[in-house]
């Protein structure tokens, strides 16, 4: 399993940029997983529905099935939040791992970055950035890192495979 990490601060357009990847991932045969990271608290389950229920009745973990699809729950219960090493035992084995989040772990990364959001870059305190998408119209960075064009999906999809060995 190739894994490859997506960095960047919220609302830069980590999220929107993997959701394109993934199909022209998976046109090349591949099979993709995704981590991502939430940075507060989330929940995936429905305020009454049963899983719910037994969730806040105190069960640790709730798996819920059906033919379509399955899901598991797990309460940290006051506990750790899992790194990414333990969080990939929990995956079926898969060809690529993309991963958005976990952005100090060390995994290859692409760094989205718009300077219109006014933020600084990650990448110079990270030698885990591999690259950078930024958008086309703003200002070449000073890195000599590769430079991508945001809104390239299909020119990033081969950056990625490239550096991963996954190029055909």
């Amino acid at each position: 399993m190739k894994i490859f990490g997506f960095a960047g601060y919220s609302g830069s357009g980590k999220t929107t940029l993997i959701e394109q990847l993934i199909p022209l991932f998976t046109a090349r045969g591949l099979k993709v997983s995704l981590i991502k990271r939430a940075h507060h608290t989330f929940d995936v389950d429905t305020p009454g529905k049963d899983s719910y229920r037994h969730r806040h009745a105190g069960a640790s973990e709730v798996l819920v099935t059906s033919s379509r699809r399955w899901v598991l729950m797990h309460e940290l219960c006051g506990g750790r939040e899992p790194d990414l090493t333990e969080q990939l035992m929990h995956l079926s084995p898969c060809d690529l791992l993309l991963v958005e989040g976990f952005k100090h772990e060390a995994i290859p990364k692409l760094e989205v970055y718009r300077a219109a959001m006014g933020e600084s870059t990650l990448h110079p305190r990270d030698k885990h950035i591999v690259a950078i998408a930024t958008i086309a119209s703003d200002a070449p960075l000073d890195t000599a890192l590769p430079q991508l064009d945001l809104n390239n999906p299909p020119l990033i999809a081969e950056f990625v495979l490239k550096h991963l060995g996954l190029a055909k």
